[in-house]
């Protein structure tokens, strides 16, 4: 039986998100149950989303929009880039997500199938941490919750940022996420930066040869960190990969707590070994097989 995801996003520039969705709609251990989208312009976002889902021919897909906002509206929302270029055209601005609020949906879709949905987040973590608010028993309902986000920051990663984007973004509802009791799995920016995607990738999905794949390794090439350099990091398809091979990625239990304030450190996640006062609340992905998530990854991508 294949697993029955909810993928919530911030797809937009960095075309991680892009890809990640396309290795969902690329992989049969997954099912799709809908797609939603979180922080900033929602609609734009959807949009995105459901043009690729269009290229595919997965029109019974889903495809709502959430908040647009913070959680505590402390922070302001960062908005840059080129969202749907080189994707959208004139005809896709009439398409809107559907009426339902994504945060609703969440809740619902779970709640009607207690134990069965797996969401996935790989944006900032706002979607999420309203559902739980509302939903007091969502967290014990879901069947795993993978999340992009964080950093560990270990002894070979002092090159690390504080805080992770997606983390930072939204703070608040990130430290509300962490504490919800939920199945976590994080997957951090410490393993993600390990994996890419290159030029020979993008070409090799071109290959598949239709315009939905034309659409993909497009959105790979004019993301300008690939376009300057060749190639780019793969951290949403990352945590993707850990829903359908978790063996991809090696773990260890940890307590995570995140800082919401600190003139320096806020949106770090803070990482510790459990104890009787700091139990366990997240699988952490601290390695990865490199090789075998890219050679995955371009497989899926160019079916």
């Amino acid at each position: 039986m294949p697993t029955r995801v909810i993928f919530d996003t911030d797809i937009g520039t960095d075309v991680d998100d892009c890809v990640a969705l396309a290795l969902i709609l690329g992989s049969p251990e997954l099912q799709l149950e809908g797609v939603t989208c979180v922080y900033g312009d929602v609609v734009l976002r959807a949009r995105m989303a459901l043009k690729l889902l269009k290229l595919r021919g997965r029109l019974d897909v889903p495809v709502m929009g959430g908040m647009r906002r913070t959680i505590m509206n402390l922070r302001p929302v960062y908005w840059g880039g080129h969202e749907g270029k080189g994707l959208l055209d004139a005809d896709d601005e009439t398409v809107m997500p559907l009426p339902e609020f994504a945060v609703d949906y969440i809740i619902r879709i779970v709640m009607e199938n207690p134990g069965e949905i797996h969401l996935i987040c790989v944006g900032p973590l706002t979607n999420a941490a309203m559902a739980f608010l509302r939903e007091p028993k969502l967290a014990q309902n879901l069947a795993g919750l993978t999340i992009m986000g964080g950093v560990q920051r270990g002894a070979n990663g002092m090159y690390m940022p504080y805080a992770e984007h997606n983390i930072i973004c939204d703070a608040e509802a990130a430290h509300i996420v962490m504490s919800s009791g939920a199945p976590i799995t994080l997957i951090p920016l410490d393993v993600t930066t390990r994996v890419h995607i290159r030029q020979d990738g993008a070409a090799k999905i071109r290959a598949g040869g239709t315009p939905y794949h034309e659409a993909v390794a497009t959105q790979v090439e004019i993301y300008p960190p690939f376009a300057a350099r060749g190639w780019t990091h793969m951290h949403d398809p990352l945590a993707v990969a850990a829903v359908i091979q978790p063996d991809i990625l090696s773990y260890e239990l940890l307590h995570v707590d995140v800082e919401t304030g600190g003139r320096l450190s806020a949106g770090a996640t803070l990482m510790r070994t459990p104890s009787d006062q700091h139990p366990e609340n997240a699988r952490v992905a601290l390695g990865v097989n490199v090789e075998r998530f890219e050679t995955m990854l371009i497989d899926r991508l160019s079916r």
